[in-house]
């Protein structure tokens, strides 16, 4: 049996311990705070699309080449990257990745992706159903082909997006959506992006167990987020 004085020690250290940590915690809150309340006012300031220019585009693209969604997703990509002010931002190199998140499954490419803003094709040519999680970001889903349908708990009726529209999740907001045939959208955030990470690769941790599928993500995700940050662009 430990001395009583050897227990009072390590008693009185743990207690020490956990002081110590609980200052850090506070000093970083106490830093972290402000700057992170100065950020939030200033969101709009590091943003460089337009949602209105981007339905613009989708729309056009709809347009000019109707159900072929290659040539849509073509057709926007080459516009964006010509953009004398979006050039550097815009990632052209075509590379689709599976995506789980909520329970559904669909694929994505990754135009665009930094602190407070993603830009990316995202769809299914078989169709899913799932959680659009809740998030610190809002959410503009533009249908390029096929239907999607959303649910809000209450409602009796599906709120209905067919092409050329867009299903606007608000920040904070949850909805169930379904993508019952082929459909695939131009999906923009604007806000806090990181966090929104955690639902991208929940799925992929604790049910698909897709490792190398998991890597390649973040490896792009990641790329492309350090690469905008060194430009100057959160």
């Amino acid at each position: 049996m430990a001395p009583k004085s050897s227990q009072k020690q390590a008693s009185s250290g743990a207690s020490r311990s956990s002081c110590s940590w609980l200052k850090i915690f506070a000093v970083l809150l106490g830093v972290l705070t402000p700057v992170y309340y100065l950020l939030e006012q200033n969101l709009e300031r590091f943003y460089i699309f337009k949602t209105d220019q981007l339905h613009d585009l989708a729309q056009r693209g709809i347009a000019a080449h109707g159900n072929d969604t290659r040539a849509i997703v073509n057709f926007i990509v080459e516009e964006l990257s010509g953009q004398v002010s979006l050039t550097s931002y815009v990632n052209r190199d075509e590379e689709w990745m599976f995506n789980n998140a909520g329970g559904a499954m669909g694929a994505m490419y990754i135009i665009h992706a930094s602190i407070t803003e993603y830009l990316i094709i995202f769809g299914t040519a078989v169709g899913t159903e799932g959680h659009t999680g809740r998030h610190t970001a809002d959410d503009y889903f533009h249908i390029l082909t096929g239907t999607q349908t959303a649910y809000v708990p209450g409602e009796y009726e599906p709120e209905v997006y067919p092409p050329g529209s867009v299903h606007h999740l608000r920040r904070g907001t949850v909805k169930q959506y379904k993508m019952a045939d082929s459909c695939f959208a131009l999906e923009y955030a604007r806000g806090w992006i990181p966090p929104m990470l955690f639902f991208g690769f929940a799925d992929g941790l604790s049910s698909t167990l897709d490792f190398p599928t998991l890597w390649r993500t973040t490896w792009v995700t990641g790329k492309l987020m350090l690469g905008n940050l060194a430009r100057g662009k959160f």
